[in-house]
């Protein structure tokens, strides 16, 4: 009895694991159409603007991805934009530094910080992108 309740309840776990990783946000790399049938369609988005040589940045990539795996935000699509590399791209979002982050609905930016490395309020950046 107790294996077959040991075996059950590892299955159980292994699934609800399997089926929490697919509710967590989308994240990939930016891509200009991508965005903006991103944006027509109406989805909640955040612009993740860093540099791997950036601390604050590498301090933020915890905090962002453990809020992309709460199940609020299995619709969210998080962008990255490399700071160094997609200058064009930075300047079209008007960030002068990396560690920029900007939250969207749809076409409506709803949030914007630079630098934050606090989880409460990256959290409430990305809470604003929700449609209440």
């Amino acid at each position: 009895m107790f294996r077959l309740s040991s075996r059950l309840i590892g299955a159980a776990l292994a699934t609800l694991l399997a089926v929490s990783g697919a509710m967590a946000a989308e994240r990939k790399a930016f891509d200009a159409a991508d965005f903006a049938a991103a944006q027509a369609r109406g989805e909640r988005i955040l612009i993740d603007i860093s540099a791997p040589w950036c601390p604050t940045c590498r301090a933020q990539k915890p905090i962002i991805e453990g809020l992309a795996d709460a199940p609020e935000n299995a619709d969210l699509v998080i962008y990255d934009v490399d700071f160094d590399s997609m200058k064009d791209v930075v300047r079209g979002f008007g960030a002068r530094m990396q560690s920029t982050l900007i939250a969207f609905m749809g076409d409506t930016e709803t949030a914007r910080s630079v630098g934050d490395t606090n989880p409460a309020s990256i959290a409430a950046l990305i809470a604003s992108s929700r449609s209440n």
